[in-house]
């Protein structure tokens, strides 16, 4: 039996049936990322003044990934046409190039998880915080690098919002945060004080530091339980990375395997690069707003 409306467009929509699909299915996944992305703004809104990070990704590597992207969204279009105008080897090409851009894309991403999966704030039992990147741990300590100026830490959730607001500034400014600390000393435990000072001297200071288990309060890198902000940044760009993923394997499937198609069925084979293209430009349409909402703002 033949299905009908393969390449012919339906009388009532004017679309083939494959394309009326994916058109349908990317208006349930702009109500999915929609709502996430609602859940975001909600909960940075509601975030005390000074606990929600700034500045904590890498820019330039997220835009190298944007740069990524789009070169892909422009190859699988220039695949497409290619195939309208009967240029096999030349669709090819430009999907294999799709195809690379996907895999640099998730490699360059999975650098960026395993570098906030080994990224650590150790809050010690005197209430000071030792922040940075770790170097090797024992069953006794663990030791990590703490970066130099400039450096922006995520504050642990049970800390005082204006704590927060003065490493920042120290690390930023150079300025003395003890001036302020001392302000807020009848108000604020010695927990609160404690992680106040202490980030701002390791943030002026770049080195090693080892520290015992035993000396430590609460030991967390920077995974989705450390921080609100964290977990909603693993959600987005998780969702997003596993939509380039199922992207890319459908492209790669319809460029390998799936091609003997274009010997019996061109035109159905056509439409088939057409559909798997307009999910890939709604997966780099997701991430142009990603990238500024989670790296740039």
């Amino acid at each position: 039996m033949e299905i009908p409306y393969t390449v012919r467009e339906r009388e009532d929509t004017g679309l083939y049936n494959a394309k009326l699909g994916i058109w349908l299915f990317l208006a349930s996944e702009v109500m999915l990322f929609g709502a996430l992305f609602s859940a975001y703004i909600l909960l940075r809104v509601g975030s005390p003044e000074g606990m929600w990070p700034h500045h904590i990704l890498n820019v330039p590597i997220g835009t190298v990934n944007t740069i990524v992207l789009i070169v892909s969204s422009v190859t699988v279009v220039m695949g497409w046409a290619a195939l309208k105008m009967n240029q096999f080897g030349k669709y090819r090409i430009f999907q294999a190039i799709t195809i690379l851009c996907a895999l640099t894309f998730v490699c360059i991403k999975s650098y960026e998880y395993y570098d906030k999966f080994t990224h650590y704030a150790i809050l010690k039992k005197d209430g000071t915080v030792v922040d940075g990147h770790l170097v090797s741990k024992t069953t006794n300590s663990i030791t990590v690098h703490v970066s130099g100026p400039g450096h922006h830490r995520v504050p642990f959730l049970i800390e005082k919002p204006g704590a927060a607001n003065l490493e920042h500034s120290a690390a930023l400014a150079g300025h003395d945060a003890q001036t302020k600390g001392a302000e807020e000393k009848k108000e604020a435990s010695p927990l609160q004080q404690g992680a106040t000072t202490e980030h701002a001297d390791a943030g002026a200071h770049a080195g090693t530091v080892t520290v015992a288990y035993a000396d430590a309060e609460k030991i967390e890198n920077y995974g989705p339980k450390h921080h609100t902000y964290l977990a909603i940044y693993f959600t987005l760009t998780g969702l997003h990375a596993l939509h380039v993923i199922g992207g890319a394997l459908v492209i790669a499937y319809i460029w390998g395997p799936g091609a003997k198609m274009w010997k019996t069925e061109p035109e159905r084979y056509t439409n088939r690069v057409e559909v798997s293209g307009l999910f890939w430009h709604f997966v780099d349409l997701v991430w142009i707003f990603l990238f500024p909402v989670l790296y740039l703002l």
